[in-house]
């Protein structure tokens, strides 16, 4: 059963745990004019997550379906979100939309670019194409203006059922999480390449204050100096 909390006025973060894997699935709801899911999730899950989000708005009043990179968590079940919202429209990179999502989405995609602004009433999102960051060449990430919120993926990534917001640090876990990855297949999980620092000292540069993690808890603070440490945790591995 998935849990919602609203971690920030009219944000929502929805939250499945998969004990077997110990690991939370999250994906996050802006209540606006125009109602933002980022993150579709699997299709395994949809059900969960269309239950939990109606708790808050009808889903089938979703009008944006945005995602980071093409994998069965950020946008499996992409077509049952668009059977059950005919209005909205699915969004990722450029990159994403051209390779894979116009192929697999049952309507036409938007291919967003660097510093795209997408505006659902109340809320302004900044679209960052970050490729590789956390990985594929198709990544990206959203900020959101008013709210100072980045919608980071698997950033972050970190195991067990915490709460849906802490306030305390985030890289203790994130770099236990890699130590425990990096043992098996999952090694190169978040790879480090020749970009990966400036990608991170621009996105701390963005002054954020809430970081919204696909992955283990959300964050509430000054969360700059947590992406520049980051970028220490991502080149140990």
């Amino acid at each position: 059963m998935a849990v919602i909390d609203e971690i920030e006025q009219d944000i929502y973060r929805v939250c499945e745990f998969a004990s077997e894997l110990n690991l939370q699935f999250n994906c996050f709801l802006i209540r606006d004019e125009e109602p933002l899911l980022f993150h579709a999730g699997m299709k395994g899950m949809f059900p969960c997550f269309r239950e939990a989000i109606s708790q808050v708005v009808d889903p089938a009043t979703l009008r944006h379906i945005v995602w980071s990179h093409y994998e069965a968590d950020e946008c499996g079940a992409l077509n049952e979100w668009l059977t059950l919202a005919p209005q909205a429209e699915p969004a990722c990179s450029l990159v994403g939309k051209l390779v894979s999502a116009d192929d697999f989405s049952m309507k036409p995609v938007r291919g967003m670019s660097a510093g795209e602004v997408l505006e659902t009433g109340r809320h302004r999102f900044r679209f960052l194409p970050t490729p590789h960051l956390p990985h594929g060449w198709d990544s990206s990430l959203l900020f959101e203006e008013n709210s100072r919120t980045l919608f980071c993926s698997d950033l972050f990534h970190h195991f067990g059922d915490g709460p849906a917001l802490v306030e305390s640090e985030l890289i203790g876990p994130t770099t236990a999480a890699m130590e425990q990855m990096q043992q098996g297949p999952m090694a190169g999980y978040l790879p480090y390449t020749r970009h990966t620092h400036g990608q991170l000292e621009d996105l701390a540069d963005l002054q954020p204050t809430m970081l919204a993690v696909m992955h283990g808890s959300s964050f509430r603070g000054e969360a700059g100096a947590l992406l520049r440490n980051l970028d220490h945790v991502l080149r140990q591995f």
